[in-house]
């Protein structure tokens, strides 16, 4: 009898092992291929890193109002003081 409970488990072991010992799975192979994919759709010249012409089309006024625009953006203002809100409840329907 514990011949063939220490032989049940030996194969059973063996089982689990070799299934552990798989080949990759299907997940694991296609991992990271929804981010690539969006990556490589968002490129719209792959080939510009080697174009190493200046760039034109913004004159230096036009780029430093933008960049003053940019960054008063981020500044605080301070909003108009309201007065208060007061909300009055109105009962009704008691005895």
């Amino acid at each position: 009898m514990k011949t063939i409970l220490l032989l049940t488990l030996t194969l059973t072991l063996t089982l689990f092992v070799v299934a552990g010992c798989a080949g990759p799975s299907r997940v694991e192979m296609d991992f990271g291929t929804s981010h690539k994919l969006s990556k490589f759709n968002q490129i719209l010249n792959p080939q510009a890193e080697k174009n190493l012409e200046p760039v034109e089309g913004l004159d230096a006024g036009a780029a430093q109002k933008a960049v003053e625009n940019y960054r008063k953006g981020f500044e605080k203002t301070e909003r108009p003081s309201t007065a208060p809100v007061t909300l009055g409840i109105i009962g009704g329907g008691g005895k």
